[in-house]
């Protein structure tokens, strides 16, 4: 947030166990982002939050989708489908004729399944359909290079195939790896146009920037990994539009995730908080058990208070498990039961990633602020209902 007093306005109105995600945050570090990229297209996976999807709608050249729910959300909120690459590496018949009726701007062939129910589907609908064609970093996304040339060997009316999609993985700190790449994506077009006399127009590069959540990194410029891309970049978008794909990298400073402190004991020489959250509402990439420490804020009074010099304290959340542990070891001066902590970049992944059904409690509210103003997107969801029988609820 902007302000501590901003911070504690919001607190007072969402209560806990919710998520904030800061939307005019959000709009600065997309400003700031497209500094850096200029012209270059810029493409939001939302998987990354979906709860972002409405207010990146007018901020983001294309939203990459990977599964019929994520399109149902841009139908939803009304994302226009030329804004659309429909993506995932699991596709069928009836979920691609949904992104063909729909007119998604791109379909992404994953293997030559994939590519042949693209082709069946354009042709009973009649429909021109713009496919990339996915290459593997060697895990179970894409295809092998044998497979795309295989692809533009057959050619198949109603299907344009446009250009090539690729993505290695997340969180990756080597901007030589991403350099190395676009080299390798670039030499690797550059191929096929020789060999069968084709221009693949479009480039859907996702880097998989990292973005430090955790107390022990560097967080002092968290776009200094996408700067010191942007050179190869635009090297790489020099014969061919390439756009950038990100989530994590957009997502994750606007989120804030509010739990309560229920209770405090003593288990040896130990202190445990438990909330009234838990590892069923958030996930952060890398920490496992709580072995890692995000950004967080103590809220005691209505006031933040400054623990660097407080007692160590273990987080749990509300599940019966020695799983759900949040934070190992966090300083805390005074923790009351009623005091909020407030977890940091928490915008990417944490929302949807958690174990939301394990032991049947309920989900947090959700809510965005802009502006001044706090909306709620979401209300708080029991779960028990979809751990039972259909006869039983």
């Amino acid at each position: 947030m902007q302000n501590n007093e901003l911070l504690l306005q919001i607190i007072r109105q969402c209560g806990t166990p919710s998520y904030v995600f800061d939307t005019d945050e959000l709009t600065e570090r997309l400003q700031k982002i497209r500094g850096i990229l200029g012209d270059i297209p810029l493409c939001y996976s939302i998987k990354a939050n979906p709860f972002l999807t409405e207010a990146l709608t007018d901020l983001v050249d294309f939203f990459e989708v990977c599964s019929p729910g994520e399109l149902a959300i841009c139908k939803a909120v009304h994302v226009p489908p030329e804004k659309i690459i429909y993506s995932g590496v699991h596709k069928d018949a009836w979920d691609i004729r949904e992104a063909v009726i729909y007119g998604v701007a791109y379909i992404t062939a994953e293997s030559i399944r994939h590519y042949e129910l693209i082709c069946e589907e354009a042709k009973k609908t009649g429909q021109v359909v713009n496919v990339l064609l996915r290459l593997t970093s060697g895990n179970q996304f894409g295809m092998s290079s044998d497979d795309i040339r295989s692809i533009l060997g057959s050619p198949s009316e109603n299907v344009i195939i446009t250009g090539l999609h690729y993505f290695a993985g997340t969180g990756r700190k080597k901007i030589s790896k991403h350099r190395d790449e676009l080299t390798m994506l670039t030499g690797f077009l550059a191929d096929l146009k020789n060999e069968y006399n084709i221009t693949l127009p479009m480039l859907e590069y996702g880097p998989g920037l990292a973005f430090p959540c955790f107390t022990d990194e560097d967080r002092s410029d968290t776009l200094a990994p996408l700067e010191e891309l942007e050179p190869a970049l635009l090297e790489a978008g020099k014969r061919r539009i390439i756009s950038v794909e990100m989530g994590r990298f957009i997502a994750s400073s606007c989120g804030y995730y509010l739990t309560s402190i229920c209770d405090i004991k003593k288990g040896g020489d130990a202190t445990f908080c438990i909330v009234d959250g838990g590892i069923n509402h958030i996930n952060y990439l890398g920490q496992m058990m709580g072995m890692k420490t995000p950004v967080i804020d103590h809220i005691s009074n209505s006031h933040i208070i400054n623990d660097a010099n407080g007692t160590p304290c273990t987080i749990c959340g509300s599940l019966c498990t020695t799983n759900d542990i949040l934070v190992r070891s966090l300083p805390l001066c005074d923790p009351k039961t009623g005091d909020i902590l407030v977890f940091e970049n928490a915008g990417a992944y944490s929302v949807t990633e958690a174990m939301g059904l394990f032991l049947s409690r309920s989900l947090p509210r959700v809510f965005t602020h802009h502006n001044g103003t706090v909306k709620m997107l979401r209300d708080g969801i029991q779960t028990w209902k979809l751990n039972c029988r259909k006869d039983d609820t």
